[in-house]
């Protein structure tokens, strides 16, 4: 799906209310796009200190948004809510047959040998360290992660790069750059494995920064950029 153009994108868009505490980026009648901050769940964990999270921040002043999909909670970025059930299932349908163009920005360890590929490793569960993820050559479920260099920087021996999730596993981008020995600065669930430094208080450098789908009412397609905070 090609972005729509800005002079689509200003027609389509409205202004957020002001009072809401949200970091809006879009609204209207049939959906919310949210700039997720980093640290922030996306919906409920278990147990009473995760209760706060997107989901029903935004649910406080729109109740009848529902998830459509998920960021990881170290992760920040848009994310899309629906506005009713109707509008959750279109949307719904459009991310699980990889509808959805998603674009995410990370900075790495290191410097991939080459300006840009395609990591394609089977994911799953790695139960005894659960919630961590693992690559599974056997039991794994396909996974593709497309991926360019943008910046390298020589100092700090970093890379930035544009990801682009094919499929969408759970922690996909983290464990594909650290399976090929990149792992995402700021990782402290992965770092032990990857030998990437995890400062105090550092956060995962991975940021959700664009996405474009068919709005789930018009059909007309839409599309959404939130530059990476770092």
């Amino acid at each position: 799906m090609s972005l729509t153009s800005s002079a689509a994108l200003a027609e389509l868009t409205r202004p957020a209310p002001r009072d809401d505490g949200l970091a809006i980026v879009y609204f209207d009648a049939s959906l919310l796009v949210i700039n997720k901050p980093a640290g922030l769940l996306s919906v409920p964990g278990r147990g009473e200190d995760k209760q706060d999270c997107l989901a029903r921040r935004v649910q406080a002043a729109y109740p009848e948004a529902l998830i459509v999909h998920r960021l990881d909670m170290a992760t920040s970025g848009l994310l899309v809510l629906a506005r009713g059930k109707a509008m959750q299932r279109r949307l719904s349908t459009q991310f699980a047959n990889r509808q959805v163009d998603k674009r995410y920005v990370a900075v790495v360890n290191g410097l991939p040998p080459l300006a840009s590929g395609e990591i394609d490793l089977p994911l799953a569960a790695d139960w005894p360290n659960r919630p961590r993820q693992k690559v599974d050559r056997l039991a794994g479920k396909p996974s593709r992660t497309r991926y360019q260099v943008l910046s390298h920087d020589p100092v700090a021996n970093t890379t930035r790069l544009a990801l682009w999730p094919v499929t969408g596993r759970t922690h996909q981008l983290r464990v594909h750059l650290l399976a090929i020995g990149h792992p995402i600065v700021g990782d402290g669930l992965y770092a032990w494995a990857g030998g990437a430094a995890c400062g105090a208080g550092e956060r995962l450098l991975l940021h959700a920064e664009s996405l474009a789908f068919a709005h789930p009412e018009t059909a007309r397609p839409i599309a959404f950029c939130c530059p990476a905070p770092f």
